[in-house]
């Protein structure tokens, strides 16, 4: 039995298409435009708008937070740092209850250094089980610990410099040249991108010298200079910019946009709360500077991808929740000056193109029937991708809440 979606506005994934007609076909997506099938069950849009599942592009996740996820029409979620095995990642793949997962398995950090100033604090008996982290501390430890990641099944390697004068723990000690261009190496030597934590704009241009092929937060301790725009965009790496995470870093909380009630329908009281707090780690910073060097980086070429940084609902790293976050990325994407085609292109074909995910990301014949529905036209209000009324995980249809 084939569903055939009608009437719908189509946001391939690039741009607004002229059809209206989207076929399904068991897992995939059976053809675009055309004649419905004779027998298929139809849904009508009326007018709402259809578009690829959402990818968050930054991470830190559990089953729980891969069911919200889904909730939120977020069908792929990328990991930046996590515990997941190879086996676990697998079962995730074949469920259609949850997001489907990415990892970059452990990241790459010294003695002492980011993120494990947080490890006593979570809530998570794991990752507290995880505070003695696997660190590295020279070349040849880093070379080891990437092929370690590797064998375990990473599909990319996290590499962190963070000195933590931005996230509230300065004097955190950092990679090395040495070690960082050995990770990098590493990684690239098993066809796996390196991909660099940083919140400063020196240490986003050591990364950058360095060779790795994007960075997991746009740096918001000063506005971009010609120079680190230039090395970024001749090095072609991509920036995850997380301005959720960067707005709740220098002390806004999402507490207006927890109490919409399409955020609030499908949130336990746990995560608004986590919501309705901030991190408040570095008041000094200027949000509209942070716009800035978005703006400058992406009218010079560089790749946006929207991804929230989301992970635990504690009190250190409030101002986010799994799915809703990526929701209010798109908004400050387009807040800080992104057409909304532009803020959902980062967030569907552009992560599907960086991270090969070439079943996903599109609206195309044969590619996976991830999808999300929505009232209302978010190519030119980008708020309506909370009015979501359908998602499909792999052609199964999701129950909503709210």
């Amino acid at each position: 039995m084939t569903t055939t979606i009608t009437n719908a506005r189509i946001f391939d994934g690039e741009n607004v298409i002229d059809d209206r007609i989207v076929v399904i076909d068991g897992e995939h997506i059976h053809s675009v435009g055309g004649v419905m099938p004779t027998g298929s069950s139809v849904i009508d849009a009326h007018c709402g708008t259809l578009m690829p599942g959402l990818i968050d592009s930054h991470v830190h996740t559990d089953l729980d937070g891969l069911r919200d996820a889904l909730q939120f029409g977020v069908t792929t979620e990328l990991e930046m740092n996590g515990h997941w095995s190879h086996k676990a990642r697998k079962k995730i793949a074949g469920r259609n209850d949850i997001a489907d997962l990415r990892s970059s398995g452990m990241g790459i950090t010294p003695k002492g250094g980011h993120p494990t100033q947080y490890m006593k604090s979570s809530s998570n008996l794991l990752i507290r089980f995880l505070y003695h982290y696997p660190v590295v501390s020279t070349p040849e430890e880093a070379a080891k610990f990437v092929a370690k990641q590797v064998a375990k099944g990473a599909d990319y390697i996290k590499i962190f410099i963070e000195s933590g004068s931005c996230v509230g723990f300065p004097g955190l000690p950092v990679l090395n040249d040495e070690i960082l261009i050995s990770a990098v190496i590493a990684a690239h030597s098993f066809h796996k991108m390196a991909i660099a934590h940083i919140t400063e704009m020196e240490e986003a241009n050591r990364a950058i010298k360095a060779g790795v092929d994007g960075l997991a937060h746009i740096f918001f301790d000063r506005q971009a200079t010609n120079e680190i725009v230039s090395a970024i965009v001749s090095s072609g790496a991509f920036v995850i910019p997380t301005l959720v995470t960067i707005s709740s870093a220098v002390g806004n909380n999402a507490s207006a946009f927890a109490a919409d009630e399409r955020v609030k329908s499908r949130l336990n009281q746990k995560w608004l709360d986590s919501l309705s707090r901030s991190m408040n780690v570095y008041p000094t910073g200027n949000l509209d500077d942070v716009f800035a060097n978005i703006m400058v980086l992406h009218k010079s070429g560089v790749d946006i991808l929207a991804g929230s940084d989301v992970s635990e609902p504690i009190l250190n790293l409030g101002g986010l929740a799994h799915g809703a976050s990526l929701h209010q990325e798109l908004q400050m994407l387009v807040a800080a000056g992104l057409t909304p085609v532009e803020s959902l292109r980062a967030a569907t074909s552009i992560p599907s193109r960086r991270f090969g995910l070439t079943d996903r990301g599109r609206i195309a014949v044969g590619a996976r029937a991830d999808l999300l529905l929505v009232d209302g036209d978010p190519t030119t209000n980008i708020g309506d991708t909370l009015s979501i009324r359908a998602v499909w995980r792999r052609g199964s249809r999701l129950v909503i809440n709210g």
